[in-house]
């Protein structure tokens, strides 16, 4: 193999063992075994593990971004069904991976592996942001949209300790949460709420949205 496509050939092979298995149990020896190829190989193209780790971190934190991209058509809250279904994928197939991606790993206290993380928060909050339409979101906005990408790492990672939940309920739940925070919001700001106002009127009567005022409101009577 050319150099590059050796490197891309062990990246690929670290993701899928650090997917697996926590990176803290996944040995040099291990990686160099599934790729088949020596240890002191695996040197040639990587000063480390850590340098390996990240570059597979790296990998991991492209797609999972890229889950967050959805065309701009249609009502929002199934826009928001969609991705989280792709989230949860990821999720479901990386399981220790992004595990390792949100809470570290060998990398513990790396700037390198700190900033990938911020990376795919950001790109979910970019995205997120141009569902709404919105290019200079007020702070009531920017918080309700960040504190809603923490609320579904921090779900995504409860999940991963037992799979209690129902995977589909879950990826229904956080589009609720996130129509429940901008209406928690709503209720204190008129900006939220002209909004929020904005986006229930594009919600179909069998969307999510409105699944969740229907419940509500059998729920208070």
């Amino acid at each position: 193999m050319g150099v590059e496509e050796r490197r891309q050939q062990l990246i690929g092979v670290a993701l899928d063992l650090f997917s697996r298995r926590s990176p803290d149990e996944v040995s040099i020896d291990e990686i160099a075994s599934a790729a088949g190829i020596s240890r002191p190989l695996v040197y040639h193209y990587f000063p480390g593990k850590l340098s390996l780790y990240e570059a597979a971190l790296q990998r991991a934190a492209d797609d999972l971004a890229a889950r967050f991209v959805e065309p701009a058509r249609g009502p929002l809250g199934t826009r928001l069904l969609r991705v989280m279904g792709r989230y949860f994928d990821f999720v479901d197939e990386h399981g220790p991976g992004f595990s390792a991606l949100m809470r570290g790993g060998p990398a513990v206290g790396s700037s390198r592996t700190n900033a990938l993380v911020d990376s795919v928060r950001q790109a979910a909050y970019d995205q997120i942001l141009s569902h709404l339409g919105v290019s200079d979101p007020p702070a009531r906005l920017e918080l309700v949209v960040r504190s809603w990408i923490s609320l579904a790492e921090s779900t995504a990672l409860i999940w991963l300790d037992g799979r209690r939940i129902p995977r589909a309920e879950l990826e229904v739940q956080l589009v609720h949460d996130f129509a429940a925070l901008t209406a928690v919001s709503a209720a204190q700001d008129e900006e939220m709420a002209a909004l929020l106002r904005r986006v229930v009127a594009d919600e179909p009567a069998d969307g999510p949205f409105a699944d969740l005022i229907g419940r509500l409101t059998a729920l208070v009577g």
